[in-house]
């Protein structure tokens, strides 16, 4: 019996068929290698196709395994390049089997399979090369494939692939390969074996396309043989990548440019990749400057360092405020004079004593800096009493120290101080290490260097006219300062010469008062030095995190030409990656985005809305809470009002942003989130159920009273909605908000939403009403929502009235909240009649109705009845 008359229809047999026993008197293994070496060509492909049933098949035998594994390999080599194809497609699932069953064969893969996989690499046919090309990388994958093998048998191919005289198909397809495999090997085994042959390749003058796959997977090398190996033999390479002749290549570097620049230390990426970058957004190539601009953002964010941003990520990548700089401040706050009084005065009551910060272990500690530069006396305490008393307090017990209440947050309060001399001695080493702009102290004098610096700094942007301006006050400055440092060294003269003649004292103060009106005349009409900010002369855009090109660069993203001669959804990556950028530029930068986001926020192009709307409250987080109810609430109050394809970015994260924002703000809201059960399609009942999500969080941020004044009616409007699935998620908002009714102790207003709940829906007219009611019972009861002695006074008579419902679907809901919930807290009831109606009335449930639903039902719970039956007799 062979295969000839199964044509195309043998995949609905049983493959292993022709095992079984025949007229032919053979044994299995015998028939195997009847139809294994078979003349006809479809006797094999079938054999080839079957290898692993007949694998299990023999697997209980050791012997009969080894003999089917040499078959195998004697097929491997097989003149058919049909069988070879159909023999390769089993060899990831052959693995799978044999890993599962390693004890029993330990080495059989390894022996047996690995060898036909690096052979069918150099295979003459293009089909069997491409099939056991995938089944290589899904060996890799599933980690199948030990490290020996890969070392000792797959790389040396590999290698021998791509010499420079090997054929060019074979070259392309193993520097595919080499690339995909050096994500699965270590560090020691890429720089061993694969980086040396790799930077070779990109060096390929003959094949492109070599040097494109190079390209392309230029960033897993670098992240894979870390910075020291990338800096020293990656890094020219990716240079001449860059500048290749080919756009393509050029396209493929800029994609990989954030991966490539995380791997490279600060220094080189400010002084080489930077300009480098430059470059290619100044491409002659669109796609190339397309594939730059997309990566612009995601390069900007490599610069960014959590100690200067004040925020990093959670493990949950999610981001948190970091409390260990103190220089994440807004410019805007103390003691730059915008901080409300009343923030002002809470601060100072608060830690008026640096004693009180100590006592509490978990308190955020005053940054030094913040000590020894406020105004305040009180604050300018030795660091070393703290640390003292921070000694005292965990070296023996005190119980004042133990019992007495927390001290309250003042985190927040905190940040309002920015220590004027922290903040001088990080910009200045800031200045250091990056040469950009000079440090600029917004109080005390201003020297003629640091006025000379600015105006250094300005020279590039002489095009712009308030540039312009800027630099003519700045010269009349430092002609100013110049003329007031030879006045003060002309006053030291003359202190000299009154110290040794004191007996005209009358002619030496005319004398002074005629110096003072000679340098008044000569600085008319400019601001006196000693009071002269050249912060406020400096231009918006200038900062000092990353290169200023890139910043202009990423600026401009927002022009119109760039949309007609780049992209043009060049504006949606801005904004797709401006958290980013602000991440790593820091809320005191944020003045050099501000102009970009306000443009974005209002682009034509709501696609570019929706994607702020998404991330708007992780820029909130970015940016603070001053900065936030400044910037952002006038944004986000815009966002309220846009299509529901941006509103939905806004409602998705409704929660995330209203936590952020001060109790007052926040309020403001409550009259607002009515507005969302208006849509613009009223099919859009995905968007409702997102509501009713966001408000079963939001709860926690309100008040009882807001809770049940503002929240309250949208949940009852959304329990009534035309689609069952908003229904269902309404009415777990509705019990979330009996619940905090309860904990707040409004036991009054927890009573008139138990009324509006039984009139609204236990006598509801319709059934589907009466079985949210049940629904809405079985949830408070599970939830814990209200004292039980509360629930059976007040809900459980409605819900037993429900037991006799003509609607067979509002009785089963009824017995199963009865029984899975009811019951299970009948030890908490208080002792009255009440339990015997419980039985009476779910034994009448469980009796009345036919249907299978509820037959059933009443099996489960028969032996509840009997035990709840028997309890309530005992406390009768």
């Amino acid at each position: 019996v062979g295969f000839d008359d199964y044509g195309s229809e043998c995949d609905g047999i049983r493959i292993t068929a022709f095992l079984d026993a025949g007229q032919d008197n053979l044994t299995p293994l015998g028939r195997l290698e009847k139809y294994a070496f078979s003349e006809n060509v479809f006797n094999r492909q079938i054999v080839a196709r079957g290898l692993l049933d007949v694998l299990r098949e023999f697997s209980d035998n050791e012997n009969d395994f080894i003999s089917v594994m040499e078959t195998v390999v004697r097929m491997s080599e097989d003149a058919e390049p049909t069988v070879r194809a159909e023999l390769m497609e089993q060899v990831p699932n052959i693995a799978m089997f044999l890993h599962e069953n390693r004890p029993n064969f330990p080495a059989a893969f390894s022996r047996y399979l690995v060898p036909i996989v690096v052979r069918y690499l150099t295979d003459p046919n293009n089909q069997v090369r491409k099939t056991s090309q995938a089944a290589l990388l899904v060996l890799l994958e599933q980690g199948l494939i030990c490290k020996a093998d890969m070392e000792g048998k797959i790389c040396p191919v590999l290698l021998e692939l791509t010499e420079p005289s090997s054929d060019d198909d074979y070259k392309i397809e193993a520097v595919a390969i080499m690339c995909k495999l050096v994500t699965m090997l270590n560090k020691d085994t890429v720089e061993l074996l694969l980086l040396l042959r790799f930077c070779e390749l990109c060096s390929d003058a003959r094949l492109f396309q070599v040097r494109k796959v190079c390209a392309a997977n230029f960033g897993e090398f670098c992240s894979i043989v870390g910075q020291d190996a990338t800096e020293k033999l990656l890094m020219p390479k990716f240079f001449d990548l860059c500048s290749d002749s080919l756009w393509g290549i050029r396209k493929a570097c800029a994609e990989c440019f954030m991966v490539v620049s995380n791997c490279t230390s600060p220094e080189v990426r400010r002084t080489k990749l930077s300009p480098l970058f430059i470059n290619l957004i100044s491409d002659q190539s669109r796609w190339v400057r397309q594939a730059a601009f997309q990566s612009l953002g995601r390069f900007i964010s490599t610069f960014a360092n959590p100690s200067s941003t004040g925020v990093r990520f959670q493990e949950d990548e999610t981001l948190n405020e970091h409390k260990g700089s103190c220089s994440d401040a807004s410019s805007d706050r103390f003691p730059g004079s915008s901080a409300s009084p009343g923030k002002s005065k809470k601060f100072s009551d608060t830690v008026i004593k640096p004693s009180q910060a100590s006592e509490d272990p978990n308190h955020s500690r005053v940054p030094s800096s913040v000590k020894s530069h406020t105004t305040d006396g009180k604050l300018g305490q030795p660091d070393s009493l703290t640390t003292t008393q921070d000694q005292q307090t965990g070296d023996f017990f005190d119980s004042f120290h133990y019992w007495r209440p927390l001290l309250p947050d003042i985190s927040q309060d905190l940040e309002l101080l920015q220590g004027e001399g922290k903040d001088e001695v990080q910009r200045q080493e800031m200045v250091k290490e990056e040469e950009t702009v000079p440090d600029l102290d917004s109080e005390g004098p201003a020297t003629s260097s640091q006025i000379q610096k600015v105006l250094e700094c300005l020279q590039p942007h002489l095009d712009d006219p308030d540039v312009q301006a800027q630099v003519q006050v700045l010269s009349a400055a430092l002609k100013a300062a110049q003329l007031e440092s030879h006045s003060d060294d002309t006053d030291q003269d003359v202190l000299v010469s009154e110290s040794g003649n004191t007996k005209n004292p009358i002619s030496t103060d005319k004398q002074a008062e005629m110096d003072t009106h000679l340098l008044n005349s000569h600085v008319l009409h400019i601001p006196h030095v000693s009071h002269f900010s050249l912060s406020s002369f400096l231009p918006s855009f200038l900062q000092n995190v990353i290169p200023q090109q890139l910043l202009d660069q990423y600026l401009s993203m927002t022009d119109p030409v760039r949309a007609q001669t780049v992209d043009t959804e060049i504006a949606k990556h801005c904004a797709f990656s401006l958290p980013g950028v602000a991440l790593t530029l820091g809320r005191q930068n944020w003045h050099c985005l501000k102009d970009t986001y306000e443009t974005l926020a209002t682009d034509v192009q709501w696609k570019v809305r929706r994607t702020l709307a998404f991330s708007i409250h992780e820029l909130a987080v970015i940016l603070g809470d001053q900065l936030t109810a400044a910037d952002l609430v006038p944004i986000f109050n815009g966002f309220l009002k846009d299509l529901d394809e941006v509103r939905i970015g806004v409602l998705k994260h409704l929660y995330d942003f209203l936590k952020l924002l001060h109790v007052e703000k926040r309020r403001e809201y409550l009259y607002q989130l009515q507005e969302f059960m208006v849509t613009d399609n009223s099919r859009n009942w995905r968007f409702r159920y997102e509501l009713a999500e966001q408000l079963i969080l939001i709860i926690d941020l309100y008040s009882h009273y807001d809770v049940y004044d503002y929240l309250r009616q949208i949940a009852l409007s959304l329990c009534s909605d035309k689609v069952s699935d908003v229904r269902w998620i309404s009415y777990k908002l509705v019990v979330e908000i009996l619940q905090k009714l309860y904990s707040c102790g409004a036991h009054d207003l927890s009573l008139n939403f138990i009324n509006e709940l039984v009139v609204r829906f236990c006598h509801c007219p319709k059934w589907v009403g009466r079985q949210a009611f049940a629904f809405i019972c079985q949830a408070i009861v599970e939830e814990d929502c209200m004292p039980m002695d509360q629930f059976a006074q007040h809900l459980l008579p409605c819900l037993l009235s429900l037991s006799s419902d003509p609607v067979p679907n509002v009785r089963v809901l009824v017995a199963k909240a009865l029984r899975h919930s009811v019951l299970e807290k009948r030890k908490t009831f208080s002792r009255f009649d009440v339990k015997w109606f419980i039985v009476e009335n779910l034994l009448r449930i469980l009796n009345s109705g036919g249907d299978g639903n509820q037959t059933s039902e009443a099996c489960n719970t028969s032996k509840s009845i009997h035990t709840a039956s028997c309890c309530f007799i005992k406390w009768s």
